[in-house]
């Protein structure tokens, strides 16, 4: 790709199946490193890596060749086999995910707010930073799958 260029990034969010608080402080660095490396290792670039108890955000940099599911399906896959296989036997993600593109203009801004989901979280609660995040970027969705 010697003449092609890009600047194609994601904030990705995703909860632990049915919102369980299955991501323990004792192993949630560990877990978010190992998170980081796997998208590595699927050829993408993690950011930033962050999240509580019930799910995750990560910023990520992708090529033109990724087909963003795909890449979700393998990096989903990979992270609740490690975390079922060390830590919570039967961990598990939920069925979707949330993606939003992000300008190189707004990574500080959005590295910054992973960064601090521990804050976050101590004044709002998962369903409604998602609502927030689905409202800002304009996607509709179901309010049934926001419980």
């Amino acid at each position: 790709m010697g003449s092609t260029y890009y600047s194609l990034h994601y904030h990705f969010v995703c909860s632990t199946k049915e919102r369980r608080p299955l991501i323990r402080e004792t192993w949630r660095q560990a877990f978010h490193e190992y998170f980081g490396g796997t998208v590595r290792g699927l050829d993408g670039v993690a950011l930033r890596v962050g999240g509580v108890e019930d799910h995750v955000h990560a910023l990520i940099g992708l090529k033109p060749v990724h087909c963003i599911s795909d890449f979700v399906r393998e990096l989903k896959k990979a992270t609740s086999v490690w975390a079922g296989a060390r830590y919570e036997r039967g961990f598990e993600w939920q069925e979707g995910y949330s993606i939003f593109s992000v300008s190189a203009s707004m990574l500080n801004t959005v590295g910054t707010y992973i960064e601090r989901q521990p804050e976050h979280h101590s004044k709002r609660t998962f369903a409604e930073e998602l609502k927030g995040l689905l409202e800002k970027h304009g996607v509709k969705y179901d309010p049934k799958y926001m419980l």
